[in-house]
C-alpha cells in the first residue's frame, strides 16, 4: 500500500500536498487533513486515497463556489454553468447544490426578484423584456409570473423617462418618423403597444 512520505503546505497556507512513496499524491484542505489525522509513514489503501481525494475535491470546489455564490443571488442555471466552466466532476454537483440550498444561497425566486430590482433600478425596461431575460437565465415561467405580478412596475412612467433621455435623437425628425422611431425604441425595451402609445402621447 502507498505510504505518506512527505506533507508540504501549499502557497495559500490553507491546503497541503500529500506525497505518497515520495511522489505527489494529492492536495487537500487543512480542515479535512486535520479531521482525517493524516501523518507521515501512514499507509493508505487505494480505496482510502480515492475517498480522500473525492472529499478534498469537494471541499476545494465548495470553497470556490461559496465565493461565487455570495457575491449576489444565483440561479440554478448559473451554478450549473459554473460547474461546467470550472470542470467540476459531475459526481459532486448534487452535493454542492444541496449545500448552497442549505445555506440559502441558491433559490431561483430570490434570484428573479433581485434581477428585476436591479434592472428597474439601473437599466429600466418593460415586463416583456424582464420576462425574456429571466427565461434566458433558466427561471421557471411560474416563478417569473409570480415575481412580476408582485412587483410594482410603472411601465408608462419608465417608458416616458426613457424617451425623455433619448429626446435629442428625434427632435429634428418629422413628427410621424419621430413617433415611429420612438415606438420601435420602446418595443425593443420590452414595452407593449398600449404602454408605448401612452408614453409617446405623454
Amino acid at each position: 500500500m502507498p505510504v505518506i512520505t512527505t506533507i508540504k503546505p501549499q502557497r495559500n497556507k490553507k491546503r497541503v500536498n500529500i506525497y505518497l512513496d515520495s511522489k505527489y499524491g494529492f492536495g487537500i484542505d487543512l480542515e479535512t487533513f486535520v479531521k482525517l489525522g493524516l501523518k507521515v509513514e501512514q499507509e493508505l489503501g487505494e480505496d482510502e486515497v480515492e475517498k480522500i481525494v473525492k472529499k478534498a475535491e469537494f471541499q476545494k470546489s465548495l470553497d470556490k463556489l461559496l465565493r461565487y455564490a455570495t457575491l449576489r443571488p444565483r440561479s440554478g442555471r448559473e451554478v450549473n454553468d459554473w460547474f461546467r466552466k470550472r470542470k467540476v466532476h459531475e459526481s459532486l454537483h448534487k452535493k454542492l447544490t444541496s449545500k448552497l440550498k442549505t445555506l440559502d444561497l441558491l433559490e431561483d425566486e430570490k434570484f428573479a426578484r433581485w434581477w428585476v430590482d436591479q434592472r428597474l433600478s439601473f437599466r429600466p425596461r418593460g415586463k416583456r423584456a424582464l420576462e425574456s431575460e429571466l427565461i434566458g437565465k433558466g427561471i421557471d415561467r411560474t416563478i417569473i409570473k409570480t415575481v412580476l405580478s408582485e412587483t410594482d412596475v410603472d411601465e408608462v412612467g419608465i417608458a416616458t423617462e426613457l424617451i425623455k433621455k433619448k429626446k435629442y435623437k428625434w427632435d429634428k425628425l418629422p413628427l410621424i418618423e419621430a413617433r415611429e422611431k420612438k415606438s420601435a425604441f420602446l418595443a425593443r425595451k420590452g414595452f407593449g403597444w398600449d404602454v408605448v402609445k401612452k408614453a409617446i402621447d405623454n
